[in-house]
């Protein structure tokens, strides 16, 4: 079964590295035009922006893992359409400015991916950092909101739509030290399944990939017996690939799920069963 997604624009959010990035490649190898937003460009001199977004994003732009412009550029020699756009998915007159953008420039946006997310705030109730709280609501929650509300008219316009929310299990099982993030994840789930409803009407499906443990550049920042720990708590005794993700996408995204709306698509290894 291939999925085809000739003809049509998607955009992904925190799309310069990890599964962002996955999913833009698949995206575009299905036949999709792809933007590629993030806070972290390449060619943008911006430690003032890592800063504000906390340990992981200046981690990842003092080493380098920054990969908008290069993933850009390897749709556009698949022969699709593509750029890289910053977009801080907080900032709503920028989230909306983007959006105009891409629908005058690509001719519409038919697929968007919320996959922009922060999940480097890891303490215990007693020690949650306020700020870090507050951080991870704004951006994996209300990013999320955010966005879906700048493509609504776009999508409705058109009368078709894919929406595709990144949620976690931490949403659906909790997380230890986890607070901001699960509680974040959870909403998303909330959010998705009232989207669908409102969307049904205009042929805008919405849905959640729920991702367990993913073989990602964060996952490889973690402890070595961390890491272990959770790769033992799968079924499969290992983490997924950051393409078991993008290939779920593909497929929501694609006209063989187009009777599929408000589901949590649990793409996890079984982490959530229980395992012994």
């Amino acid at each position: 079964m291939t999925y085809s997604l000739e003809g049509k624009v998607a955009l992904v959010t925190g799309a310069s590295r990890g599964l962002g990035r996955a999913d833009a490649l698949a995206l575009a190898r299905a036949g999709a035009d792809v933007v590629i937003t993030d806070i972290l460009l390449e060619s943008l001199d911006d430690d003032e922006t890592a800063q504000k977004y906390g340990p992981m994003s200046q981690v990842m732009k003092s080493t380098g893992v920054v990969y908008a412009e290069k993933t850009a550029e390897e749709i556009r020699k698949m022969g699709r359409r593509s750029m890289a756009i910053r977009m801080d998915v907080t900032d709503r007159e920028q989230v909306n400015e983007v959006f105009q953008k891409v629908k005058e420039e690509m001719g519409g946006i038919h697929i968007l991916v919320n996959n922009a997310a922060t999940l480097d705030h890891v303490s215990r109730i007693e020690y949650q950092n306020d700020e870090f709280w507050e951080r991870d609501l704004r951006v994996n929650l209300t990013g999320t909101y955010n966005c879906t509300k700048a493509v609504w008219p776009i999508m409705k316009e058109q009368n078709w739509g894919r929406i595709i929310n990144m949620a976690s299990v931490a949403g659906t099982i909790g997380g230890f030290g986890q607070a901001s993030y699960s509680t974040t994840k959870a909403g998303i789930l909330g959010f998705t399944k009232s989207m669908a409803l409102e969307g049904a009407r205009y042929n805008i499906t919405v849905n959640a990939i729920v991702p367990g443990i993913v073989n990602t550049e964060a996952f490889q920042m973690i402890d070595p017996k961390m890491r272990e720990r959770m790769i033992q708590r799968t079924a499969f005794k290992r983490p997924g690939e950051p393409e078991d993700i993008a290939n779920a996408i593909c497929f929501l995204a694609s006209d063989h799920a187009k009777y599929i709306t408000g589901i949590e698509l649990n793409v996890s290894g079984g982490i959530e069963l229980f395992t012994f």
